[in-house]
């Protein structure tokens, strides 16, 4: 005779209210709550509740997990160019707003060229996938990453077609992200399939325009910025990145891209201005050693601009 009262105490003992106890003669059958834990986190109690409900008696431990489905928000940061910057802006804006209080994930989807584990400090990893659904890589920083970096072999070109790649993103996207909230998606710069795929299909909340104050970069940002409002996708505002350069050794200011250009640009667009990221040597350094300045407990730069998206979120 098993001792439901003991089965259901061993259970709640590492599972509390999470879970819920049923006897059907010999076998014991558990549902188990898991909203709000990451994988690993879900994982670890299924086994622990297995291990718990096999008293004496059990001849067979049954588990079903379930959760509730989150509103997860999708933030494209984009450009019309390549080389403004946009991939630096995303990881660290994805951190400074995991340190403001949102649950971030961040998705490479610059197909192409993916640059995200390197400023994660992750690369070399690979993610697992369960039931051929992804798992997310944990990162140093909090904030779990996607990135087809993590699928190739280093240094290899992607040679992919438009309807692969938007395929390949459709993977990243669809991971298994747990309890995270929002999701960054670093995006390839123009505005060709895999921008149109994701626009369509996943309908992010709103996006973020990266351009250096140059006339080009900005021709570019406009374009960018286009796509979007024809797809009714809101625009969370414009980033100038790149913006003035202090010489370390005699301290002179100068601006080698111009200086006001995008603030100018999203007045004109009746868009909002997040802020300026300057040209400094130690972003670029602190990037490629997988050190975003986001994760500095001093961050004046990034913080600031993340504080503007998540305050933009919380108002959806």
């Amino acid at each position: 005779m098993i001792d439901l009262e003991a089965v259901k105490a061993a259970v709640a003992a590492v599972a509390g209210k999470r879970a819920t106890v049923r006897l059907e003669g010999t076998r014991a059958g558990i549902i188990i709550d898991a909203t709000g834990l990451d994988p690993q986190e879900r994982d670890a109690l299924e086994a622990t509740v297995r291990m718990a409900a096999t008293q004496p008696g059990v001849t067979e431990v049954r588990i079903a997990v379930t959760a509730e489905r989150s509103t997860r928000r999708l933030i494209a940061v984009a450009s019309g160019k390549g080389g403004v910057g946009k991939s630096t802006l995303a990881a660290n804006l994805a951190i400074a707003m995991s340190r403001a209080g949102r649950r971030v994930g961040l998705v490479d989807a610059d197909i192409y060229g993916p640059s995200q584990p390197r400023l994660m400090n992750v690369e070399g990893t690979r993610p697992t996938a369960k039931d051929k659904v992804l798992d997310p890589v944990p990162t140093p920083y909090g904030v779990p990453l996607l990135s087809m970096g993590q699928l190739v072999e280093p240094g290899k070109a992607i040679a992919w077609r438009g309807p692969m790649a938007a395929g390949a993103l459709g993977q990243l996207v669809e991971a298994d992200w747990g309890a995270t909230d929002t999701l960054v998606l670093d995006l390839p710069p123009g505005t060709g399939d895999v921008q149109l795929t994701m626009v369509q299909k996943y309908r992010p909340a709103g996006a973020v325009i990266v351009s250096t104050p140059q006339d080009l970069a900005l021709i570019d940002a406009r374009r960018a910025i286009d796509l979007f409002e024809k797809a009714g996708i809101p625009i969370i505002g414009l980033v100038e990145n790149m913006a003035g350069y202090v010489c370390p050794h005699c301290g002179e200011a100068s601006d080698p891209f111009g200086n006001g250009g995008a603030e100018a640009a999203a007045r004109e667009l009746g868009i909002p201005f997040l802020g300026r990221v300057p040209l400094k040597i130690g972003i670029r350094t602190a990037s490629d050693a997988g050190t975003p300045p986001a994760a500095d407990p001093d961050d004046r730069i990034f913080m600031p601009i993340a504080a503007q998206v998540v305050a933009w979120l919380g108002k959806l």
